[in-house]
């Protein structure tokens, strides 16, 4: 064991860089869900990645932005909580975005004591020059740091990304079991599950006023009983959720059934309800309720 490496990698960035895909890409399991819109991860969600001498512990971060409500402040702090305890940084950054687009951020990654890379992502997207000109402003802005230019997407430079961690890993025991893959619960990934279904089936404002709570998830021998409630800001919302003569709700809950299958290997029957909680959020309450702290 005294060879053996341990530590707490953070990816960290503005929303939709592909942080998410990042994450998934480097442990090897699709535990981030991913759809083109932002603000999809709300939460702290940690992949572990196991081998004989090593444990990486990734921790995937809602994308940084100003909040607007008691959620978007719940977001923040998990990214910022991200920051405090981690061995390594990943900042993700992507070909399109302006460099500087949080500065403030950028100054707290800056100031760290630990090792940072900065991920150019999605560079399958941008020309040579392009590339060489993203790089050399990154060199001013983040000096101290390896910039690895990547596209998770067509997995371009993932295993050097990897081997460049695995290289800055402090030295240390396991922090979790070997054969444990994240913190987070299956009824949790259900949860995102049906929320990644509602982000690619609902447009405008719906996705975001949503909220995924499951409320009954009982294990018998052949089948897995799963009660999930959708829950929504208005009365509005909810009459597009459910859809005409609840078509749109019978369409996500069939994606999301089959994702859900695929993901616990298990036959599944998925009731989904849609309950209107005004507000949840900027309700301290609800909040708590649905993992935020």
């Amino acid at each position: 064991m005294d060879d053996h490496k341990s530590g707490f990698v953070s990816i960290v960035g503005n929303p939709n860089v592909g942080k998410s895909t990042i994450m998934n890409a480097l442990v090897g399991e699709r535990l981030s869900i991913i759809t083109s819109k932002s603000q999809t991860t709300r939460h702290r969600i940690m992949g572990i990645v196991n081998g004989l001498d090593f444990q990486i512990v990734y921790s995937d971060t809602p994308g940084v932005l100003k909040p607007n409500s008691k959620l978007h402040e719940s977001m923040l702090r998990f990214s910022k909580s991200a920051l405090e305890d981690a061995d390594i940084i990943l900042y993700v950054s992507d070909v399109f975005e302006t460099i500087d687009k949080n500065k403030e951020f950028i100054e707290q990654v800056k100031n760290t004591k630990v090792p940072v890379i900065l991920v150019i992502n999605k560079i399958d997207l941008a020309d040579q020059e392009k590339l060489e000109q993203l790089v050399d402003s990154w060199k001013e802005l983040l000096p101290d740091a390896l910039i690895m230019p990547t596209s998770a997407t067509e997995n371009f430079n993932i295993g050097n990304l990897f081997d460049r961690i695995f290289d800055l890993l402090p030295k240390g025991a396991p922090y979790f079991p070997k054969d444990q893959l994240t913190d987070k619960s299956e009824r949790f990934f259900v949860s995102e599950i049906i929320r990644e279904k509602i982000l690619m089936n609902y447009k405008k404002e719906v996705p975001y006023a949503t909220e995924v709570e499951v409320e009954e998830f009982k294990e018998s021998a052949d089948i897995i009983h799963i009660r999930a409630v959708i829950y929504v800001e208005r009365d509005t919302q909810k009459g597009i959720i459910i859809g005409h003569k609840g078509e749109a709700l019978k369409k996500t809950g069939t994606m999301a059934r089959k994702d859900i299958e695929a993901f616990l290997e298990k036959k599944v029957f998925l009731g989904l309800f849609v309950k209107v909680d005004k507000d949840w959020k900027n309700k301290q309450g609800s909040l708590k309720k649905f993992g935020y702290q």
